[in-house]
């Protein structure tokens, strides 16, 4: 009995000492959402507005840039995936894994060869480990990605375009859509699929533009800086997302070292309640042994 006793105390040590951890990673991530969800908030207007403006210029001028117009024949396919650098954060690397899977596989099933781009150490070590061949991995800033991050995927994949190495790009990420829910989300970004035309109400009014200088001027400069924002949107959201399935998994397990404290001390109650029930009766044993003799 007394090794039971040994063995169920080390067990409720070691489930306290978890849950001190897990609580501290989940209060590290409580505290660090709030400044992701600040910065998403900051950017996505900018992001908003950058595609407005790009989808006005393209759907109004009736200007057939070569980043606006879809090619005859797609032929290969650029696919960022934005994964974190860290784990402990329940689903949140494997679905967009598999997003990014589920992508690959439609496209090959299209007829067409996909480049990966990794963003995050989880995806590089997955497909390292698979020995799935990439185009170029970034690592060590997913927590806190900044505008040179974006700003040097964006370059890579829009000269990769220009010169016709891929024919379309996609970004696969995690979307913040609550505290508990991160949502995988596909967005091709180039061509770009002009959506201001549909949205527009037959009865309103179309509004009226003017281009200076020329209207493919104002793509070339407008579409790099379209597609850097985002991709630094994504970037973002990816890291606001990280950071609740990081609250919301570190949460998950104080709640399971809890339900392990309570079982492990009804089981050493249990097994002290029988030791002293032991002890008793050998007590009570022995004095009616020696009375016998007696």
């Amino acid at each position: 009995m007394g090794a039971k006793l040994r063995v169920y105390t080390q067990k409720i040590k070691s489930a306290q000492t978890t849950k001190k951890i897990t609580k501290a990673m989940e209060l590290i991530a409580a505290s660090r959402i709030q400044k992701a969800l600040g910065r998403v908030e900051a950017s996505s207007p900018y992001a908003r507005a950058i595609t407005r403006a790009v989808s006005a210029v393209a759907t109004y001028s009736n200007e057939g840039h070569p980043l606006t117009t879809e090619r005859e024949e797609i032929k290969r396919s650029a696919v960022i995936v934005l994964t974190s650098d860290r784990g402990l954060a329940g689903a949140f690397n494997s679905q967009i894994i598999r997003e990014a899977g589920e992508l690959r596989a439609q496209l090959e099933q299209d007829g067409k060869e996909v480049d990966h781009y990794l963003v995050g150490r989880k995806a590089v070590q997955y497909f390292q480990f698979r020995r799935r061949a990439f185009i170029k991995d970034w690592q060590g800033q997913t927590d806190v990605p900044d505008a040179e991050l974006a700003r040097e995927i964006a370059d890579l994949v829009i000269e990769s375009y220009t010169k016709g190495e891929v024919d379309e790009i996609h970004v696969v990420y995690n979307r913040f859509v609550s505290m508990m829910t991160q949502e995988p989300s596909v967005v091709r970004l180039l061509p770009l699929e002009i959506v201001e035309a549909d949205q527009a109400s037959d009865e309103a009014a179309l509004p009226l533009y003017e281009f200076e200088p020329e209207p493919a001027s104002v793509l070339d400069a407008l579409l790099p800086v379209y597609v850097e924002s985002r991709i630094f949107n994504a970037l973002l959201q990816s890291a606001a997302a990280k950071q609740a399935a990081t609250q919301k998994a570190m949460k998950s397990a104080s709640d399971n070292a809890d339900k392990l404290i309570t079982d492990y001390t009804r089981l050493r109650n249990n097994a002290r309640q029988a030791e002293i029930t032991q002890q008793i009766s050998e007590i009570v044993g022995g004095a009616d042994a020696l009375s016998s003799a007696k």
